[in-house]
């Protein structure tokens, strides 16, 4: 009877102890829970909220109020979202806390409050030392994330004797500060610090460890559940924190990549160590590759998750290895990438487990995002690559079952704030002067809608006509009409400018090709030339993004500064030059606005920048060499067609790494047309004469000594270019040794002595084919020839590049086998490389490639040589080089 009577006692004791983990692993000391702008206590249906009103916590309450939003969405939680604490002007909460860590979480509903507009909201907030908000509009953040409710989640340290004191700070008069609920929770130390008697782990990149001191505040970023539904606060391990769903992030390369039901039915033992670390639920789902080894081996898992420039990230990786097929170290493996770099090549759950199966274990890594200029958002991807199957591993897979990423603050600032998201616009759908009458069961509007319709349609074809009447009457007028008409006529057609403050531009540029917007419409844009639209800077001016046709279009608003008259002529050339032009690799002119002593150019908005952000002095990304490749021969196909495709021949005159812009997909345009000139006209004209402009270190010499421009100027500048994108060091070091000042003659040296492999970007170290940087020297070379005739046209340079790439390509093909970009081909393509140029080679010759051989034919400089070299090289690339104008309608 006591042997049963114990052991009924010793399994009452363990499914209760069971159970209590399930349901909540950790109990916080402390819990604050405050439902701002109320009083008494609310109930959210799980927690109960105390409110703030005659609180011990809240100071200067004479200088707040408390109130209700004006509408409040159904969507929104009441508690603690339905009432906020409101002020324009600073105030404070301080909580009695113990020392130790405290996950502090802060509750916004931008919305509508009585005498608080929502869009007025700006502010900055502030914990005891740390910065976590600064200006933040709560409204423009809400509307960026499409979302009614912000959360921001904060992890900090409280010292002895100190109070956890949260201080809300307008950013100027005319805003104000709010705040609905605020949530403060102590935490176990150790659970997101580093231990003292830790190392610290990975920081991606470099070989340095990293360590989080609790000196630092943390900001969760992400918190993410692979391969399942969410896991509410509620259902968390005694944390409250929330792991959201994976699917906004998860990129699905491979269309077989599916989640793996781990333990769909919650019966597979699982460990968690300690048990706060994350919720067991956590691990019952994971997100895999699939089964079929063939296709994994051209696949990968990746994440993507933006996030703001200018501070390190943590990552935090959680494995829980349950695959009845995974039974010790080495049955998987797999490669972590984030931000493209390695992270950990050899990742093996097995291991980390000491083969235990159902053990969970994570990995910590730290990656620096450096500031980007005016990019506000970076995509952090996490990627996760197989190891081939067969080749030191069993199974080619790779697997996830959560992560988190914080944000940690700056040190010495101890800054935790990012910048605001730009402006959302959304299409105009009240359009003034309408009696607002819009309901669907209303007769008379379906007649008005009808009538309206009609009146249209008379109102289109009455225009067509009048335009079709019109312009049979000019096909009857002097061909030298327009000459007669206005002295003001430019070599483009007419154009007319009126540049005093009282009056408005009267410009006849040709509509369909370069519309002109009123001052109010950029205005509009740009939210009254906000600050916070700007993007960049120069000579010119500021550069704005903006929004136009309703908010639908994002465009970039270069502004010249208001009341100066420099760059006048730079800004009628831009006009007369770009509304002319329309090609796949010329930044397109969308229009100008000159009114009230504002001139104002309107183009496609590049979101990646100049080309020159991503090649030196910064901190974005090494672009890979294939796309550098791509990159020159979009830039070649764009002075080309300058060259050759426009009436006129254009001499772009500027020709430099920040006049060569990438959009989303890094597709690289020309821009910044106000030094252009027209070539030679005449039969006999082999040159313009004109005072030397364009950019030191880029300046044809040439051009420089005589003062006699021809299109071959623009193609030494490329030549500049292209060792710029190979050698990614800037056109001039003035602090340099002598012969190392100028990029072009140092290049050319280093050409001619075989010793051209050594100023390759160091990133670049193994990653091109031997033959293509051949080709690809030889090209830039022959750009650089002292005598203009000697240089191709920009038509060779481009067949010229795109053969360069074609090589690059069957390197790769060739070398497939053995894993492109590895070490073995790695250091295969070194030695290439280094034994590239070792015999030398004169900078007056240039040498071809014969594809069926691989020989290498030696031709001099003479022009009708090079013209016989290059055409070989055309015949060995397929395809068409560029489509003159692939857009032709008009904007």
């Amino acid at each position: 009877m006591t042997i049963f009577t114990f052991t009924f006692l010793k399994l009452f004791f363990l499914l209760l102890l069971h159970f209590s983990t399930r349901l909540q692993a950790y109990i916080s000391e402390e819990v604050f829970t405050i439902n701002c702008g109320t009083t008494g206590n609310s109930s959210d249906g799980q927690r109960t909220w105390t409110g703030d009103t005659d609180t011990k916590y809240l100071s200067s309450q004479d200088t707040t109020v408390s109130d209700k939003a004006s509408t409040q969405s159904p969507s929104t939680n009441q508690v603690p979202f339905s009432t906020a604490r409101l002020s324009r002007s600073q105030f404070n909460y301080s909580f009695p806390v113990s020392p130790g860590t405290k996950f502090l979480r802060l509750f916004f509903y931008p919305a509508d409050y009585p005498s608080f507009p929502r869009n007025h909201a700006s502010f900055s907030v502030q914990s005891n030392h740390f910065i976590l908000l600064n200006d933040f509009n709560a409204s423009l953040n809400a509307d960026a994330q499409a979302t009614d409710t912000i959360f921001r989640e904060y992890v900090v340290n409280v010292n002895d004797g100190e109070r956890l004191i949260l201080t809300f700070i307008p950013s100027h008069p005319n805003s104000y500060a709010f705040i609905n609920g605020i949530e403060v929770l102590s935490m176990p130390t150790d659970l997101y610090y580093t231990p003292a008697n830790d190392t610290g782990f990975t920081t991606v990149g470099t070989s340095t460890l990293y360590s989080v001191g609790t000196s630092f505040a943390l900001q969760t970023e992400y918190r993410i559940k692979a391969g399942g539904q969410e896991i509410s606060p509620y259902n968390d391990s005694g944390l409250f924190r929330d792991w959201a769903a994976e699917e906004p992030y998860f990129i699905k390369r491979n269309p077989k990549n599916d989640d793996l039901p781990a333990d769909v039915d919650g019966k597979m033992d699982i460990t968690v160590n300690p048990d706060y670390l994350a919720p067991k639920e956590l691990f019952r789902t994971a997100r895999n590759m699939g089964t079929n080894a063939t296709l994994n081996k051209m696949s990968n898992l990746t994440w993507e998750f933006p996030v703001d420039y200018g501070f390190t990230y943590v990552l935090r990786l959680h494995f829980c290895e349950l695959d009845p097929n995974i039974n010790k170290i080495g049955d998987r493996k797999f490669h972590i990438y984030i931000t493209s770099q390695v992270a950990d090549d050899r990742a093996d759950v097995m291991k980390w487990s000491n083969q235990q199966k159902g053990l969970a274990v994570h990995r910590n890594y730290a990656v620096f995002i450096p500031e980007n200029g005016a990019q506000k958002k970076f995509n952090l991807s996490l990627q996760m690559h197989p190891y081939e199957s067969g080749v030191d591993t069993k199974y080619s897979d790779a697997f996830l079952n959560g992560l988190e990423i914080f944000k940690i603050s700056e040190a010495g600032s101890n800054n935790l704030a990012g910048p605001n998201p730009d402006p959302v616009q959304t299409p105009q759908t009240n359009i003034p002067g309408q009696n607002g009458k819009t309901r669907s069961g209303s007769s008379t509007t379906i007649i008005g809608a009808i009538a309206g319709v009609v009146s249209g349609i008379v109102l289109i074809s009455l225009i067509v006509f009048l335009v079709v009447f019109f312009r049979r009457k000019r096909t009857t007028k002097p061909k030298d009409y327009n000459k007669s008409k206005s002295s003001a006529t430019s070599k483009w057609g007419p154009l007319s400018f009126t540049t005093t403050k009282s009056t408005t531009t009267n410009s006849s540029l040709p509509s369909d090709l370069c519309r002109h917007f009123s001052l109010t419409e950029i205005r509009a844009a740009t939210n009254n030339f906000d600050d916070v639209f700007i993007v960049g800077a120069g000579g010119f001016g500021h550069v704005y993004k903006g929004y136009i046709d309703g908010g639908s279009t994002p465009v970039a608003i270069k502004r010249l500064k208001p009341g100066s008259q420099q760059g006048a002529h730079e800004f009628m050339n831009e006009i007369e030059m770009l509304s002319q032009l329309r090609h796949l690799h010329l930044v397109s002119l969308i229009g100008y606005c000159n009114e009230m002593n504002e001139m104002i150019l309107i183009y496609d908005f590049m979101a990646r920048g100049t080309l020159r952000d991503h090649l030196y002095n910064t901190d974005n990304p090494a672009i890979p060499w294939k796309e550098r490749l791509k990159i020159c021969i979009g830039a070649a196909r764009g002075l080309h067609y300058l060259h050759t495709g426009a009436k006129h021949t254009i001499i772009h005159r500027d020709v430099k790494t920040t006049n060569i812009l990438l959009d989303d997909k890094w597709v690289a345009k020309v821009s910044d047309f106000g030094l252009s000139r027209i070539g030679p006209t005449g039969m006999s004209k082999a040159h313009v004469s004109t005072v030397v402009k364009g950019s030191i270190g880029y300046l044809d010499p040439e051009y420089y000594k005589r003062q006699q421009l021809t299109e071959k100027s623009d193609v030494y500048s490329f030549g500049v270019v292209l060792f710029e994108l190979l050698c990614a060091r800037p056109p001039l070091i003035r602090t340099a040794e002598k012969k190392q000042v100028s990029l072009a003659d140092w290049a050319r040296h280093c050409y001619q002595n075989g010793t051209i492999a050594q100023i390759v970007d160091p990133t670049l170290k193994g990653r091109i084919a031997p033959e293509c940087l051949r080709k690809f020297c030889e090209i830039g070379v022959s750009c650089l020839l002292d005598d203009g005739t000697q240089r191709p046209s920009m038509n060779d340079v481009v067949w010229m590049l795109e053969f360069a790439l074609q090589l690059q390509e069957s390197a790769e093909q060739r070398d497939n086998a053995n894993v492109i970009g590895g070490e073995g081909d790695n250091e295969r393509r070194e030695e290439g490389m280094e034994d590239l140029f070792s015999s030398g080679t004169s900078v007056g010759q240039v040498s071809d490639f014969n594809k069926s051989s691989g020989s290498v034919v030696s031709v001099s400089t003479s022009s009708e040589e090079l013209s016989s070299s290059y055409k070989e090289s055309d015949r060995l690339v397929s395809g068409t080089v560029f489509s003159e104008i692939v857009d032709p309608k008009p904007r």
